[in-house]
């Protein structure tokens, strides 16, 4: 009675599918819980292990797909809002939705290469890949939420001066599937097979000695009365789980002790970061653009007062946000005038973020050093634009879809090497978007840089979490590369942040503030610094190698169930 068989089992088809649909999105929500404001880090591991589980025993590449979707909607959605804050909820979803296909990508790879020897490694391998193409394309990538922009008050937030932020995604992932193998095996254990059964068990289990089916990770099973023997091969498998899960946690805690010290360096400079604050939030604070600089002028002034009184130290150098200035100071008097006079009044080098007009009436967003009655030296012209904001891909197309498209600006991106002079020192800079791209600070670097600065402009996005989750970007990149980091916020969160992680100042949101701190020089380079972008594409090599081999498996497999059921059909004729 097939059709009775088959009907029977749809309410247990439906409850697993169920199931499994809750574990996904717990999942997500468990990387969810890992990001700043939340100190909670550890959740990350738990949340991909949650994962792997769900999507090894899906079943099938579209359930791995479809349960991996949902997982990323379940960490997108809550990750993202702040997108959407003054635009409505089209965009925030529309991206949230965007960036979880990627997570549905890992859930089918990981399903893929899920069933091959070692697949803890490789399923660890294959979230790196999607992350790396998500932070590429389209429209250049979007590397928000990576699971390294988690880790930044972690045990892996070391790792990052050995592989850069995929080696903490790395080893995030691989700790997650190390303890999704664990856990596996142990459940094994508790729910074993009838003695009849053991040797087809056996056979069904992988190299790591977990099972493949969704039954077997679950224990369902028939029961049986006698006592589970822990064989040789049981214990090799817990014995190699247990290793994948602790050896990258062990190792980042064994790597904070080679971290350089917050005061290690060649010599040291005095920087000041001022956080001017802004009339108002939204995407119209820009409407008061005097204000916001008048607001710089002012905070810089009162610095240097309390350097005249005694209260501060003389800055060297003095560090403004992105969009202090969004007057150009190159073609309006006024502004010049007022620069300059902060600039004299502090008697050091300005760092002013700016909105420059070019000749074809597009726009850059720009860090120019301002040296008093000098005038304008170096500047950094921001590389990476934001789609959407800066500029608007396809404007016509998308302005169906929004009444805010036209808000999108007409910025193009700048050519430079990251760097400016000031002071005597060249200064790496990654203005706010850049500094969740690998390669934003790469070029600076190897042009000499010896600290580095994140000027931003948080107020378009409100009181959200966004601003903490850039803080912890720039300390991911400060531990990358070893440098000294300044973050310079129009509204907040403003910070020092040292070549190790830590965050010694930083300041309260939407108040006037200026930070100073004696920081030290470096001119020596990390490992993740000389390899690059080495991590990303051996990563993607060896993705691409194990599907390869994991759709050749599955191909013979096919092939010899087809045999077999061939073979089954001519001996029931005879």
């Amino acid at each position: 009675m097939p059709g009775l068989t088959r009907t029977s089992r749809a309410p247990e088809r439906l409850r697993g599918v169920a199931a499994r649909s809750l574990a996904a999105l717990i999942a997500g929500l468990l990387l969810f819980g890992s990001f700043p404001p939340r100190p909670f880090w550890f959740l990350a591991p738990v949340g991909i292990a949650v994962l792997t589980a769900t999507v090894r025993g899906a079943g099938g590449l579209r359930g791995g797909f479809g349960y991996g979707m949902l997982a990323g909607l379940g960490f997108f959605v809550p990750l993202l809002p702040w997108t959407g804050i003054y635009v409505g909820p089209l965009p925030w979803l529309a991206l949230s939705t965007t960036c979880a296909v990627y997570i549905g990508l890992f859930g089918l790879l990981a399903n893929l290469v899920g069933r091959l020897p070692g697949w803890p490694l490789w399923v660890a391998l294959a979230w790196v890949t999607t992350e790396w193409v998500r932070s590429s394309f389209p429209f250049g990538g979007f590397p928000w939420g990576r699971l390294a922009f988690g880790q930044a008050d972690g045990w892996f937030l070391s790792l990052a001066a050995v592989g850069g932020a995929p080696l903490i995604g790395f080893a995030v992932a691989l700790t997650g599937t190390g303890l999704a193998a664990l856990i596996g095996r142990l459940a094994t254990l508790q729910a074993p097979a009838a003695p009849g059964e053991a040797a087809a068990a056996e056979e069904s289990k992988d190299a790591a000695g977990v099972p493949n089916s969704a039954d077997e990770l679950s224990g369902s099973g028939p029961a049986v009365t006698t006592k589970p023997r822990l064989g040789t091969a049981s214990r090799t498998g817990i014995v190699t789980a247990a290793a994948t899960l602790a050896v990258m946690p062990l190792a980042g805690v064994i790597l904070r002790t080679a971290l350089p010290a917050p005061d290690d360096g060649d010599r040291t400079i005095t920087v000041a970061a001022i956080q001017g604050s802004v009339p108002r939030l939204g995407l119209d604070f820009n409407a008061q653009r005097r204000a916001v600089l008048d607001n710089h002028v002012r905070r810089t002034e009162q610095l240097a007062e309390g350097v005249a009184a005694g209260r501060a130290r003389k800055p060297d150098v003095v560090i403004w946000p992105e969009n202090s200035s969004d007057i150009d100071p190159l073609r309006n008097a006024d502004a010049a005038a007022l620069i300059t006079r902060a600039s004299d009044a502090i008697q050091a080098p300005i760092l002013v973020g700016a909105v420059l007009v070019n000749g074809d009436r597009t726009t850059t967003n720009s860090v120019m050093v301002w040296n008093g009655a000098e005038g304008p030296a170096d500047r950094h012209d921001k590389k990476i634009i934001q789609p959407f904001g800066e500029y608007l891909p396809m404007r016509s197309f998308f302005r169906l879809f929004s009444e805010y498209a036209d808000r999108a600006g007409y910025f193009v991106p700048g050519d430079g090497d990251g760097t400016v002079r000031a002071a005597g020192l060249d200064i790496g800079v990654a203005t706010c978007y850049e500094v969740a791209f690998d390669r934003a600070f790469r070029d600076s670097l190897r042009a000499g840089a010896e600290l580095l600065t994140v000027p931003t402009n948080n107020a378009t996005f409100g009181d959200s979490e966004m601003t903490y989750q850039q803080l912890a970007m720039s300390r991911v990149r400060a531990v990358e590369h070893g440098r000294a980091l300044v973050v310079a916020a129009t509204s907040g969160v403003s910070a020092i942040v040292t070549a190790d992680g830590a965050v010694p100042q930083q300041t309260e949101l939407f108040v006037p503030a200026a930070l100073v701190a004696d920081l030290p020089l470096r001119t020596s380079t990390t490992l993740a610094t000389r390899i690059g972008a080495a991590p990303e594409w051996v990563s993607a090599i060896l993705t691409a190698a194990a599907v390869v081999v994991a759709l050749s498996h599955r191909r013979r497999s096919r092939s010899v169930h087809a045999t077999w059921q061939g073979f089954s059909a001519d001996q029931s004729v005879g």
